[in-house]
């Protein structure tokens, strides 16, 4: 398979059609090949624009929210940016050429021991892999200008809020009430965190981040 090729068809049909066009983040999805960051059996679905899955109840989000979510945190040369849930470490690698330094948290082992290697293969000294709880965040490292969640969660925890930065995004999927995703960026300003919607975007969920279950008498 020719997966530069791939690569190329995906950035300029899949992503450019759908608002992704700030050159910069089109220059780092051209420059990181997401094959490397998937099991080598799934390569081959690299650049579909479905979920592929990475390992048990885990998957790598679809290219198109994926992108749009990096795309519309707008992120700068000097942001501190953490992904939670990272998987296999793509989102992370694609902000480790937009950001001074990324921390990718994954709470599976043996994905964030895959997605040290990736790293390190790419040359991507800017990224580490982290392990340790999602719904924690990794505030030792924090603020973060940017924060993105690598899938659907039911609510944004108030841990991980308050690990923004001072004018920092916050950019996650949250399931709504009618099983419909919604983009949502949580922007800091004078201390205030406030949710925006941006788009819709059905995506697997993060386990962990689902609300608890009310009593009913």
């Amino acid at each position: 398979m020719d997966f530069a090729l791939a690569r190329r068809n995906m950035v300029e049909s899949q992503l450019r059609t759908n608002k992704v066009i700030a050159p910069a983040v089109l220059d780092a999805l051209h420059s990181i090949p997401r094959e490397r960051f998937l099991p080598p059996s799934r390569r081959a679905q690299a650049y579909v624009d479905e979920h592929v899955q990475i390992a048990k109840d885990r998957w790598i989000m679809p290219p198109m929210p994926m992108a749009r979510l990096i795309h519309d945190a707008m992120p700068q040369a000097d942001d501190n940016a953490l992904v939670v849930g990272a998987g296999m470490g793509y989102s992370a690698a694609i902000l480790g050429r937009l950001c001074r330094s990324v921390f990718a948290l994954e709470s599976d082992a043996d994905l964030v021991a895959e997605m040290g290697a990736a790293l390190t293969e790419l040359a991507l000294d800017n990224v580490v892999a982290v392990e340790g709880p999602l719904k924690q965040g990794y505030p030792k490292e924090g603020p973060f200008d940017v924060i993105i969640l690598g899938g659907a969660v039911d609510e944004v925890p108030e841990g991980l809020i308050d690990q923004l930065n001072e004018g920092g995004r916050l950019m996650a999927i949250v399931n709504s009430p009618n099983g419909i995703g919604r983009a949502t960026l949580y922007g800091k300003r004078n201390g205030v965190t406030t949710p925006r919607t941006l788009f819709d975007a059905t995506v697997k969920s993060l386990p962990g981040f689902q609300k608890a279950a009310a009593f009913v008498f």
